[in-house]
């Protein structure tokens, strides 16, 4: 059978796509007549795509008795791999289908380490009070890795602090968190209650590093107050900076903490103000599936009443 040349190998896919089932349905039944009956073509038709597919293959896949036919060899082999390519479409479609289950779909939803032990989990649990065969693919991250991986498809949601602004993005304010200036116990302020930032001037600071939401916020709050910060330490967790503070290495700016870490002083600022905002993202004009939608409508509703 001669070899056709206008079915590059860059487009086999496309081109051998649509008959691969077709295909399938005739080796099963070694009959074109009742291949097509149960795909429910013309037998005609079903006859010109395997004379076509062969065409292009260059390859004879069938041996021909009228309307009955039996694979070659080629046939067997390109069948082999046609069975396990249509199996892991099914299995695709499946998949795909379930997580867009209304009842028992699945979020993807990624959120700061700093809401990871009490916000998240008390957000999830009210959620699957209505929703309770909803899964969740949860991601801890900084903003703008979640942005990025958000806009690689990998994350539906995302809660971030400072609340995005980005063409490309949707973001809803949802709450704020007050932060503190973290001294070690044995400070020359901390035996104080409240402190002006500019008070900390000459302090070392413990911050995390540059990228994340909370030093932008940090270098802006020292800035207002009339100061660049002296940096020491630089990481990647709140609590990590918590336990550097508690060592003498430096102070720091930090959301409250889950449960009181010995060793330190947590003080409230009183100029600047000094907070951040949590808010919620997801791209704009991105479809929704039901349970995003759901956990999305929740998130939203629950404006001032994020944290606990």
């Amino acid at each position: 059978m001669p070899v056709t040349a206008d079915v590059e190998a860059e487009s086999w896919a496309a081109a051998l796509t649509p008959r691969l089932a077709q295909f399938a349905a005739v080796a099963r039944h070694e009959h074109v007549t009742r291949a097509a009956q149960e795909l429910g073509v013309p037998q005609s038709t079903l006859s010109r795509a395997m004379v076509r597919l062969e065409e292009d293959l260059g390859v004879s896949l069938f041996a021909r008795r009228g309307r009955t036919v039996a694979l070659t060899p080629a046939g067997r082999t390109f069948l082999r791999s046609v069975e396990r390519a249509l199996a892991e479409v099914d299995r695709a479609a499946e998949s795909v289908r379930a997580d867009a289950d209304p009842a028992a779909g699945r979020v993807s939803f990624g959120f700061l380490h700093t809401l990871g032990t009490e916000t998240v989990p008390g957000l999830i649990r009210s959620f699957r009070v209505d929703h309770p065969r909803v899964r969740f693919q949860l991601v801890q991250n900084y903003g703008e890795a979640m942005i990025e991986r958000m806009r690689a498809g990998g994350l539906d949601l995302c809660l971030t602090s400072p609340v995005p602004d980005a063409p490309d993005l949707v973001a809803r304010r949802l709450d704020e968190q007050r932060l503190r200036l973290v001294v070690p116990d044995d400070h020359r302020l901390a035996g104080r209650r409240r402190v002006r930032l500019a008070e900390a001037a000459s302090e070392l600071f413990v911050t995390l590093e540059p990228g994340y939401g909370l030093r932008r916020i940090t270098d802006a709050l020292c800035a207002e107050a009339g100061f660049t910060p002296r940096i020491a330490f630089e990481g990647e967790e709140a609590e990590t900076l918590r336990g550097l503070v508690a060592a003498g290495l430096g102070v720091a700016l930090l959301p409250p903490p889950a449960v009181p870490r010995p060793g330190v002083a947590e003080l409230a600022v009183t100029a600047p103000r000094a907070v951040r905002e949590i808010g919620v993202a997801w791209l704009d004009g991105h479809p929704d599936t039901p349970p995003v939608a759901a956990f999305k409508k929740f998130l939203l509703s629950r404006r001032g009443q994020l944290l606990p």
